[in-house]
């Protein structure tokens, strides 16, 4: 048996013999670009204060990595496509495991992004690759199945990222969450080459590289401008990336239109199973995204569990999404995408709406209902979504396919943290303001622990310091009328801390139910909207008709190119 896999799936007469240990590494690869993202947020306050992190420092930790992964996904996609899907897999391993190295020793705030720059460009190569590998090696019968099992994957590593850096920093400090990728990339790398067949398009036409630089502009402003404006302002730099946003998608649009091979032929937008699967993909994760960022702080700071404890508790989250990957399995075949992805919408919006009941005297066992419910919706609408969209391209295409699932559900995802993010800490501020109002906390103070809910109790430990230290004072000083000052002092700053905190709890708890609640709405709308997108019965029996047509039509003229052109290159791995 050779030690490297180098006959194409393509050439293969038959289903890939070890198609399942391929899929076992696409997912590992998956897994590791996922909980990039959510390892860091419970890994972010030791980080912080390590690196003298700045508020805006810490927002660009997070963002560089999704910027670049978010931007570059369609152009690499259409890379990969042309020249070796697993070549863009192992590349992109490699990249992404040179920046966790240096992201680990990084010594300042620029040094960090720049790592996680690094990291979000392996992303880019990797996500695509993942998903056409995966279309390209499983024949059609059971992909819908490999898929189930890889957008299961999606959802464990949003629940296992918080619980591998919450075990980690146990011991080890923030550095440990980078270099953790490190082995498990080693790993997908082998496996990659031992076990995922070499795959590429039969033809050779040539990229659409206007496009995909247009892409690049345009998707990568556009996430600039939803991180940058939000967070800090609607300034110069948030206004001019919402400018060229619009006139890099106004280019890219008009460009791919007129162009005979386009990276994205954006005419599929127009098929309402596309559009519909899209749209429920984004609007999916700008839901998911956005609770669990603000889940995450909920349950540290005013639970006030560690980081480990904090991914012990999101673990319910996992198992419900692969009882509904399992569900959608069952469902799906027999009763249609249209109803199983609404369904989940649902679920998620009656997750959010569960959300809406936390205040502060909420337990943990107020956030197992959402999760589990958010959990089991994950599974039920994402795999059919993601089977629909790498069904709406050709072979030839499928890196294109994955790209485009991806980068929808990256900006759905940057939307979420963006919007309900930004919504939070408005309403946070707003509320705190208003639990304070009254008392003698100074303007300076207030704007401080408005920043966020950890400044807040931050702020709240200050007073009780100092009420400590009046208290010692008043035990060592020899003066009965100054020690009764001093302790009066105390007291009266012992209650203020215990308020402030109250405060900060309270309006915290109000603010993730307020934010939750316009969560919701957005969701619950979006859901009805992909309820009138998504077709069914016959209306989905003529759009699959469609879509076949256009598959071979797409692939004809590609062989026609093909013969016309010089003699085809032989597939490389």
């Amino acid at each position: 048996m050779r030690l490297v896999m180098t006959e194409p799936v393509e050439r293969m007469d038959r289903p890939y013999a070890r198609r399942w240990w391929a899929l076992l590494v696409l997912c590992l690869s998956l897994l590791i670009i996922v909980m990039a993202n959510t390892a860091l947020t419970v890994a972010a306050p030791d980080m912080t204060q390590d690196l003298g992190l700045s508020s805006a420092d810490l927002q660009w930790v997070i963002d560089g990595y999704t910027v670049p992964y978010a931007a570059l996904m369609l152009l690499l996609g259409a890379i990969g496509d042309k020249y070796s899907r697993r070549g863009a897999l192992v590349l992109g391993l490699v990249v992404f495991g040179g920046g966790a190295v240096s992201g680990s020793f990084a010594d300042s705030a620029t040094t960090v992004i720049a790592a996680r720059a690094v990291m979000g460009v392996g992303a880019a190569l990797i996500m695509p690759a993942t998903l056409s590998l995966l279309a390209a090696t499983f024949p059609r019968a059971e992909r819908a199945k490999a898929i189930v099992l890889w957008t299961a994957t999606a959802g464990l590593a949003i629940a296992a990222g918080p619980l591998v850096a919450g075990a980690l920093l146990q011991h080890h400090g923030w550095a440990s969450t980078f270099l953790i990728n490190v082995p498990v990339a080693a790993v997908a790398l082998v496996g990659a080459l031992v076990l995922v067949p070499p795959s590429k398009a039969g033809h050779q036409d040539r990229i659409d590289h206007v496009g995909g630089l247009l892409s690049v502009v345009w998707i990568g402003a556009l996430v600039y401008m939803i991180i940058e404006g939000p967070h800090f302002g609607w300034g110069v730099s948030a206004i001019t990336a919402a400018v060229v946003a619009v006139v890099g998608l106004t280019g890219f649009v008009l460009w791919e239109l007129r162009h005979p091979r386009p990276v994205l032929d954006v005419r599929r937008f127009a098929h309402r199973r596309f559009a519909g699967a899209n749209l429920a993909v984004a609007l999916f994760f700008l839901a998911v995204f956005g609770a669990f960022y603000y889940l995450t702080q909920h349950l540290q700071f005013v639970l006030g569990y560690d980081a480990l404890d904090t991914g012990l508790r999101m673990l319910p989250l996992a198992g419900a999404v692969f009882v509904g990957s399992a569900l959608t399995g069952l469902l799906t075949p027999r009763l249609g995408m249209r109803v199983t992805v609404t369904a989940g919408m649902v679920g998620g919006t009656t997750a959010l709406a569960l959300l809406t009941r936390i205040d502060a005297a909420s337990s943990y066992g107020d956030l197992v209902a959402p999760l589990i419910v958010l959990g089991l919706a994950i599974g039920l609408a994402l795999s059919p979504c993601t089977d629909a969209i790498m069904g709406a391209f050709p072979e030839s295409q499928l890196g294109v396919g994955g790209a485009v699932n991806d980068t929808s559900l990256e900006l759905g995802g940057s939307l979420g943290i963006a919007i309900l993010g930004s919504l939070l800490a408005t309403s946070y501020g707003d509320r705190l303001a208003d639990a304070t109002a009254g008392g003698k906390l100074p303007a300076k103070t207030l704007a401080t622990a408005q920043d966020s809910v950890g400044a807040g109790y931050q702020v709240a430990q200050g007073i009780g310091d100092r009420a400590h230290q009046l208290a010692a004072r008043a035990a060592q000083t020899t003066d009965p009328q100054q020690a009764a000052q001093l302790k009066a002092q105390a007291g009266q700053l012992a209650s203020g801390a215990r308020q402030m905190a109250e405060a900060v709890s309270s309006s915290f708890a109000g603010a993730v139910a307020h934010t939750s609640l316009v969560g919701a709405v957005i969701l619950g709308v979006g859901t009805v909207l992909v309820a009138i997108l998504l077709p069914s019965g016959k209306a989905a029996a003529h759009e699959d008709e469609v879509e076949t047509a256009e598959a071979a039509e797409t692939a004809g003229s590609a062989a026609g190119a093909e013969s016309a052109g010089s003699a085809p290159l032989s597939p490389v791995s």
